[in-house]
């Protein structure tokens, strides 16, 4: 299993993500999941998916958007069929729980755990595309709210995480640049206080996952 779990955006070590690859970088395509941001205005969406893009390019990869919404209430197949051609998945922050749901609602969900299970491809992202890899999303309420699901969906959040890993993550901690850093101050104190295993992250931190081995940058 292979991943790059930013606080925010590329951060600070790219070629960390790039190693994680395996292959020559320049070129490769890249998944952009950008479902976090559903439930913000259509024209507000595009300027979200275009930094995106714009980012990884500047990183010599070639990104393409693959929109979940195209892909729910579907067979799971069909998604993971979309992914697996790809190198690296690319999944942007946002609303932990719209992401969540756009990951259920299209089975992406279970096809990125069996496909990085198999070591298909790399699993890469920043803030909420870290969050969701947690055991549930409970406690990052104070920061996404939840009813954005309704918003973006006109679903109900949904709280389990992916389970991708056994703690949960809290990135812009001690980021003063970023508008979140206070809250998720308080987000990481109360874990503290109730004893759940939790990762706070600075902005410019990663995780970065290569097999067995797992490390903080």
């Amino acid at each position: 299993m292979r991943m790059y779990l930013s606080s925010f955006r590329t951060g600070d070590h790219p070629d960390r993500l790039l190693a994680l690859l395996h292959r020559p970088a320049h070129g490769a395509e890249a998944a952009v999941i950008a479902n976090a941001v559903d439930a913000l205005p259509d024209n507000e969406r595009r300027v979200a998916v275009e930094r995106e893009c714009a980012a990884l390019t500047a990183l010599g990869l070639r990104p393409v958007e693959v929109d979940l919404r195209t892909f729910f209430d579907q067979p799971a197949g069909r998604v993971a069929a979309a992914l697996v051609r790809f190198p690296l998945v690319w999944v942007r922050g946002g609303n932990a729980f719209v992401l969540r749901q756009a990951l259920a609602r299209s089975g992406a969900d279970r096809a990125l755990v069996d496909l990085l299970r198999q070591d298909a491809f790399v699993y890469a992202g920043y803030s909420a595309g870290a969050c969701v890899l947690a055991p549930d999303l409970h406690g990052l309420e104070p920061c996404d709210d939840p009813e954005a699901v309704r918003t973006a969906y006109g679903d109900r959040a949904r709280w389990d995480g992916l389970a991708l890993l056994d703690h949960a993550v809290v990135p812009h901690i001690d980021s003063p640049g970023h508008p979140e850093t206070e809250i998720l101050g308080t987000v990481a104190a109360r874990y503290r206080a109730a004893g759940v295993p939790h990762q706070t992250l600075r902005d410019g931190q990663a995780i970065v996952v290569d097999g067995l081995t797992t490390r903080i940058y």
